[in-house]
C-alpha cells in the first residue's frame, strides 16, 4: 500500500495544500486565496480566522481530492510566510488582525532602534526593519495600542493555528528568528529585544527545533478536515528555508531564487553572514545550519500592478499575455530602467518608504518595453542582493527557480542571462510545500537525510544564459545599483510636499 505525506504552505496570498508521494509527485493540491487589508496609510493586515479557515479548506478538499485512506497519509507538515503578529489571549482568541510584512507602521521605531542599538542585528540576524515583530510590538508599546495591553501572547500565523489546534505553544527556530527577538546564536529570546519591545519570555512561545510532532489535533478540527486526530504534524519552518530544501539547494553555492507576490535569493550555511551593512539575512533553520539571503517587497506584485494598470473593463490582459508583450522587447527593454520599489523595500535598500520609478521614458515606449524593464528590475534587484552574499563569501554556482514566475519563460531567461548562469527549473513551483512534506518525512524517519531530497525533486528544464545579453546587463547593472542613491532625496522631498 502507498504512502503519502502532505506539505501545508501558509502564504502571504493564499494557503496551500500539497499530497505527495515519497518521489515528490503531486497526488492532489488546492489553494485558498485571502485578501490583505490595509485600514490606513503604512498599515498591511489580514484576518488570522479567515487563514485558519482557509488551511481547513484546503487540508480537507485535497484528502477527499485524492481518494487515499487515512492509513496511507504519513504526516503533515507546515510551512508558512515570515513576519506577521498578532496579539491573542492565553487561550489563543485573538485580539488584533495579523499584521504582515509589508507592514511599515513601525519605520520610524526601526529607524530609532538602529541609532541606538545597532548591535541587535549582530544578534539576531534579522534587518533592524519595520517588517519585524520587534518594529510592530515597539510602535505598540509607544502609542499604548489597546490589543497590546490586553494581550498575553504575541505570535505569528503559524503559532496562531498551532495554538488553536494542539494546544501548544512552540514555535520553530526559523519563524522565530524572523521576528527581530530571537539569539540566532543561543536558540533562544534575546533579553535585550524583548526589552525593547516591552514583553517577557512569558508573552512568547518556546522555541523548537522545524522536526518537532505535534500531536493530538482538537477534535473538532480532525473532524471537519477528515483526519485522524494521532496524524502527526511536523512544526516546520518558514517558506523561504524550505523553498530552498524543496529544490535540493542545500550545499554551498547552490543558491534558490523565489519570485511569488514578493521575492527572495536564499542559501544554506554553517555558519552566520553578517557585516555592517546589514544588506541580508541570517535567520537560524536547526542547530547546525542558518539560511541567509535577502527578501525583496516587489516580485510578482510588480506585474500584478502593471497588469491593473493596462487592464480595462472586458479587456484584462493575462499573465501570458504579460509575458509575451515582454518577450517583444529587446534585451534593456528599449533603454528603460525601473526600480520596482512600488511598495516600498527590504533587501538591499531596507527604507519602507522606497518609491518605483520608471527612468528613460519616452513616447516610443510600448507595453511590452514597461513590462520587460518592470521583469528586468526585479531581477536587477535580486542580483543586487546576491552581489552581497557573494562579497561575504557565499558565491553562486547553481541556479535554482521557483515561485510563480518560473511559469514564465521570458522572466526566468532574464533571471539566466542577468546572473549569467544556468537556471534549473523543478517540475512544480511550490517547492516550500514539498520541503514541508519531505521535511515531515525526515522528521517522522521516513527518509535518512534532509539532503537526500536532491536524488528525488521531480526537476523540468535548465534554462541556459545568453552571454551577449549578460553582458548588456552588467552594464544595466552599474547604472542599477546606484541610480536610487542618487534620486532619494528626490523622494523624501515629494513626500514632504505629499504631507504639507
Amino acid at each position: 500500500m502507498s504512502s503519502y505525506i502532505i506539505g501545508l504552505d501558509i502564504g502571504t496570498t493564499s494557503a496551500k495544500a500539497l499530497m505527495f508521494d515519497y518521489s515528490g509527485r503531486i497526488i492532489a493540491e488546492h489553494e485558498k486565496k485571502y485578501p490583505i487589508l490595509y485600514p490606513e496609510l503604512n498599515f498591511a493586515e489580514q484576518n488570522p480566522l479567515e487563514i485558519e479557515m482557509a488551511t481547513i479548506h484546503v487540508l480537507k478538499t485535497v484528502l477527499k481530492e485524492s481518494n487515499i485512506t487515512i492509513k496511507q497519509l504519513k504526516g503533515i507538515g507546515i510551512s508558512s510566510a515570515m513576519h506577521s503578529l498578532i496579539c491573542t489571549t492565553d487561550d489563543g482568541e485573538p485580539l488584533s488582525n495579523s499584521i504582515i510584512w509589508a507592514d511599515s507602521r513601525g519605520q520610524s521605531q526601526a529607524d530609532q532602534l538602529k541609532r541606538t542599538n545597532p548591535d541587535l542585528f549582530f544578534k539576531t540576524g534579522t534587518p533592524l526593519h519595520s517588517m519585524t515583530p520587534l518594529a510592530k510590538l515597539i510602535w505598540m508599546k509607544e502609542l499604548d495600542w489597546q490589543p497590546y495591553k490586553d494581550a498575553k501572547k504575541y505570535v505569528s500565523i503559524k503559532e496562531f493555528i498551532v495554538k488553536r489546534w494542539f494546544n501548544e505553544e512552540v514555535v520553530d527556530y526559523s519563524i522565530a528568528a524572523s521576528t527581530g527577538l530571537f539569539d540566532v546564536d543561543k536558540l533562544d529570546w534575546n533579553m535585550e529585544a524583548l526589552t525593547e519591545a516591552g514583553i517577557t519570555k512569558d508573552n512568547l512561545f518556546s522555541p523548537v527545533p522545524p522536526t518537532y510532532l505535534l500531536k493530538g489535533l482538537k477534535s473538532s478540527i480532525a473532524e471537519e478536515i477528515g483526519l485522524d486526530q494521532q496524524i502527526p504534524f511536523t512544526i516546520g519552518a518558514s517558506d523561504g528555508p524550505l523553498a530552498n530544501l524543496g529544490v535540493g539547494a542545500l550545499e554551498p553555492g547552490d543558491t534558490a531564487i523565489t519570485i511569488g507576490t514578493s521575492c527572495a535569493i536564499r542559501q544554506f550555511t554553517a555558519k552566520p553572514l553578517l557585516d555592517k551593512k546589514e544588506e541580508i539575512f541570517t535567520y537560524r533553520f536547526d542547530s547546525k545550519s542558518w539560511i541567509t539571503g535577502g527578501a525583496s517587497n516587489n516580485g510578482g506584485i510588480v506585474l500584478a500592478w502593471l497588469q491593473s494598470v493596462f487592464s480595462t473593463d472586458g479587456n484584462e490582459l493575462s499573465m501570458e499575455d504579460m509575458s509575451q508583450l515582454a518577450a517583444s522587447s529587446p534585451p534593456g527593454a528599449n533603454n528603460l530602467l525601473f526600480l520596482p520599489y512600488i511598495t516600498g523595500e527590504r533587501a538591499p535598500v531596507w527604507d519602507s518608504q522606497a518609491k518605483g520609478t520608471f527612468i528613460g521614458l519616452t513616447s516610443t515606449h510600448k507595453k511590452g518595453d514597461l513590462i520587460r524593464a518592470a521583469m528586468e528590475g526585479v531581477i536587477l534587484n535580486v542580483y543586487q542582493i546576491g552581489q552581497a552574499l557573494d562579497r561575504l563569501g557565499n558565491q553562486h554556482i547553481n541556479l535554482f527557480a521557483n515561485g510563480g514566475f518560473s511559469h514564465s519563460d521570458i522572466w526566468v531567461s532574464i533571471l539566466a542571462d542577468i546572473f549569467g548562469k544556468p537556471v534549473h527549473l523543478p517540475e512544480s513551483h511550490q517547492s516550500s510545500a514539498w520541503g514541508a512534506a519531505w521535511l515531515a518525512l525526515f522528521s517522522l524517519n521516513e527518509v535518512t537525510s534532509l539532503s537526500d531530497i536532491k536524488k528525488v525533486v521531480p526537476m523540468k528544464d535548465t534554462i541556459e544564459p545568453n552571454l551577449n545579453n549578460h553582458l548588456l546587463y552588467k552594464r544595466l547593472y552599474e547604472i542599477f545599483k546606484d541610480v536610487y542613491g542618487q534620486i532619494n532625496t528626490t523622494y523624501t522631498s515629494l513626500d514632504n510636499l505629499r504631507r504639507t
